[in-house]
This record gives structure tokens, sequence and C-alpha cells, in this order.
């Protein structure tokens, strides 16, 4: 057996690379898919709102919450070690998904495979960095980052298809066949491989940070059927602000803690933090609810609605690598303004476009995809450009971590302010006044994609009411977004627009780390 310090030969590195390349696919597949399946699911399972709000959710934030550790892991006890657990976990879970009694076990187990996913792609990563080197390691992460957009754009048009041939659950086992095709490539070839410095996992750090995130999004998932002033949701909100004060406790105090807060004594390093967040409301939402929309409320095929969603979703393939070669003229900053700027327009425009208008939907979706790509490709490379090189591992880790985090956190809210503006519209307008949690609960069902149920809740209320109702909700929404992307795109420019004064920003680094998106 080859030692980890010696070059493989040519043919074993690009099997390692296929092998975290096939990692890379399934992940978004996995986000997306299960967003075009949630309106089949639920009327599969006739599920709650909540509990199909987490089929995401909880996928999410166990993915965001653990990535951190995970990396932590695949330093201590081996990357081959770590990644072949992780990607055999997420195919077992993935086939268990695929013949799920109920509800309760499919949340339960979606929370599972976030976890696996959380190992596969943060051992994996370190892997491939292990094997490649100089401008071999750019196209290999520049391969493996087109790979990930792959999954991203075309993710709900391939769901589509399989739910329209074989059904929702075909969505899971095309994901495991994915992961043990991964596994196939990876088990003969992947060397083992450790940190000889690595610190130990802060499982202090670990488990404040998690409740942190679930309690918090618990109680945002919560708070439409149990009323924000409930005593459930102001228990949840109170064990989320302890959690934070704990977290940071802790942190402060560890030797060798999972985020040194130091790092956030650099406004610019802060204001990279602020990149996925804005990514998320113009953006990763945006993946999640159109679906819903399209399928669910509007009547689309789930072909349609994957096909409808490339315009969003395709810019992703290219966009990125272009925004990578403008940094020879705008500074990365700046070009990340431009972007949310750009993203703004696509939303508002979406907004005020009538039903049925389908080119000018997807029109509106392009530009949206078209703005995002922008910081998408760019992010990365600055969360590492903006301090110095010797804390950038740290750097990476919490940037990516708040990335993925942050995409729970704000689906949750989402739901809920759009929940709440469907329900707020209804009261307006509907001709029989009904209690207001009959209009929170029938909201609900609209948002998730179930107009089925939520007309069998609302029998007194006319369906073409629902659906006005829904896309009053919805245009209000966008419009909300397009006013954050607008926000975020001045504080970028203010933290971000002039050149790095601590690292470089060359189109080599933003080519190599606008992969890992």
């Amino acid at each position: 057996m080859n030692s980890a310090t010696e070059p493989l030969p040519t043919r074993g590195r690009y099997s390692i690379l296929a092998a975290i390349c096939l990692a890379a696919l399934v992940l978004p597949m996995s986000f997306t898919g299960g967003a075009v399946a949630t309106p089949f699911i639920g009327q599969t399972f006739d599920a709650h709102p909540t509990e199909l709000a987490w089929i995401t959710n909880a996928f999410m934030l166990s993915f965001g919450s653990l990535l951190m550790a995970a990396g932590t892991l695949a330093d201590l006890y081996g990357r081959k070690l770590v990644f072949m657990c992780g990607i055999a976990l997420f195919a077992l879970v993935s086939i268990l998904l695929a013949v799920v009694p109920d509800m309760i076990w499919l949340d339960l187990l979606r929370g599972v495979q976030g976890i696996a996913a959380a190992a596969a792609l943060a051992s994996g990563s370190a892997a491939l960095a292990q094997e490649f080197d100089g401008h071999a390691r750019t196209r290999a992460f520049s391969l493996l980052g087109t790979t990930f957009g792959v999954g991203l754009a075309f993710g709900p048009l391939v769901s589509g298809l399989l739910i329209e041939s074989m059904g929702w659950r075909s969505i899971f086992l095309c994901t495991a066949l994915l992961a043990i095709l991964s596994l196939i490539f990876a088990l003969p070839k992947m060397r083992e491989s450790r940190d000889p410095q690595a610190q130990r996992l802060d499982t202090p750090g670990v488990l404040t940070f998690s409740g942190l995130l679930v309690a918090f999004t618990t109680a945002v998932i919560l708070a439409p059927e149990q009323g924000w002033g409930s005593p459930v949701i102001q228990a949840l909100f109170g064990a989320a602000a302890v959690f934070l004060l704990l977290f940071i406790i802790v942190e402060n105090r560890a030797k060798h803690p999972m985020l040194e807060l130091g790092l956030f004594l650099f406004p610019r390093f802060v204001g990279v933090q602020i990149l996925p967040i804005g990514t998320c409301y113009c953006y990763i939402v945006l993946i999640v609810l159109l679906p819903f929309r399209f399928i669910g409320v509007e009547g689309a095929s789930a072909f349609e609605a994957g096909l409808m969603m490339l315009a969003l979703s395709a810019p992703m393939l290219v966009i990125p690598m272009i925004a990578a070669s403008l940094t020879r003229w705008l500074s990365a900053g700046v070009l990340c303004a431009i972007g949310f700027v750009i993203a703004a327009v696509g939303l508002y425009w979406l907004s005020v476009i009538p039903a049925g208008e389908h080119g000018q939907i997807l029109a509106a979706m392009l530009l949206t995809g078209i703005g995002t790509g922008l910081p998408w490709g760019l992010m990365d490379g600055l969360s590492v450009s903006v301090i110095p090189k010797e804390r950038a591992g740290m750097a990476a880790g919490i940037f990516n971590t708040t990335r993925v985090a942050s995409e729970g956190v704000a689906l949750a809210i989402t739901v809920a302010v759009l929940t709440a503006l469907v329900a707020h519209h209804l009261s307006l307008n509907a001709s029989v006044k009904l209690p207001v949690a009959d209009y929170s609960t029938i909201a609900q069902r609209l948002v998730m994609g179930d107009l089925q149920h939520a007309s069998t809740s609302a029998s007194q209320i006319p369906l073409t009411m629902l659906r006005s109702a829904y896309t009053a909700g919805f245009k209000t929404l966008l419009q909300l977004l397009a006013i954050f992307t607008l926000l975020t795109a001045t504080v970028v420019f203010l933290f971000l627009g002039r050149q790095s004064e601590v690292g470089t920003e060359s189109t080599t680094d933003a080519v190599r780390f606008s992969s890992d998106s």
C-alpha cells in the first residue's frame, strides 16, 4: 500500500476525485429532491405542515451544525475512515427513507442523513486536498464545485422525472445508488491521512451550538401553529438564548475552540459571513418554496416544476467562473454587491409578474440566479483572503458552518413569514369569517404545497380565493426578500468594497474556493 505522503498514480487519484465528486453530486440532490417531493410526501402520509417543514430543515440543521465537528473528527481519526463511514451511512439512510412508514421516521432519518452528509463533505474535501497539489488541486476543486452545481441545477429536474415515473420514494433510492457508487470508487484507492497537529473535538461547543440552532429553528417552525406568544414558543426562544450565552462562554474558555470568536474582530471577516446569509434569502429559500408553489398550488407536474427551476439554478454552472475572471477589473467585494443588486431586481420583477406569464417568470428567475451566482462564486475565496493566512483553516470552517446553518434558519423564518402573510390575506378577503387559528392552519398547508388538504380545511372558502391569497402573500414575501437583498448589497459594499488589506483575492484563489460552493 502506498504511503499517504507518496503520490498516487494518476488513475488512482482520479478514482478518488470521482468518488468525492459523486458525493458532491448526491448532497445537493438530497436537498433539492426533498423540496420537490414534499407535496407528494404530504399527500401520501396526510402530513401536518410542521412535519413537512422538517423534511428539509432536519437535513439542513444537522448538516450545518456538525460540519465543523466532522472536519475535526476527520483530522483526528482519518479522512478515509470518516468519509467511508459518512457515505455508507448516507446510502443506508437513503434506502431506509425509500421504505419509511410514516412522517416521524422520515423526519428523524432526514436528520441522520444530514449528519452523514456533514461527515462525507468535510472529510472528502480534506482527502482531495491531500491527493492534489498546485494547479491540479485547483482543477480538482473546480470540478468538485461544478459537480455540486450540476446537482443543484438539475436536482429538481431529475427528481421530477423520478417522481413521475416511479414515485417520490425513488428519489431516495437514486441518491443511495450514487452514494454506493462513491463507495466503490473510494474504497480501493483512497488512502488514510490524518493531521498530526489536529486538536481534540470541542464537544461542549458542538452541543451548545447545535442546541442553539435546534431550539431557535423549532420555535420559528412551530410559531405559526402555536402562536408567537405561546409559552412553548417563548420557552424555545429562551432556550436558544441560553444556548447562545453558553456557547459564547464555552468558546471563550476553551483551549481549542470550535469557533475562535477573536476572528470577529476583523471587520472584513464579519462582512464575509453576511454573504452566505444573503444568498440564503435570495436563492436557497426559493429552491425550496418555488417547487411547493409550482406543484402544490399551481398544479404543475413534478417534471414541469423541475424544468422551470433550471432557470434559477443553471446560472450556478457558469456564473461563478465568470465572477472569478471579473476580479481582474473589480474587487471581489464590489462584484458581490453588484450580484446582490441584480438578484434583488430579479426578486422584485418576479413579485409583480401576473400569474400565468411563464416566460416572464422564467426570465425573472434567471436574472435572480445570475445575480446570486456572483457572490456564490467568490465568497469562499473571500472567507480566507480577508484574514491572516495562519487562521485560514478556522475561517473556512466558520464560513461553511455559517452558510449551511443559516440555510436551515432562513428557510424556517421565510416559511413562517409567508404563512403569516397568506393567513393575513385570507382573513381580509374571505367572505366567511373563521377563527384566526383556522386561517393560520389553512395558510400553513398552502405554504407547504398542500392545496388539497387546505381546501378541505377551508370548505367555506373557494379554491380560487385560496390561490389568490397564496399568490398575494408570495408576492409580498418576494418584495421583502428583495429589500433584504438590497440591504445585504449595501452592507457588503461597505464592508468588502475595497481590496483586501490582509490577504489576496486573486482569480486563481477565487476559482479554487468557489468550487466548494
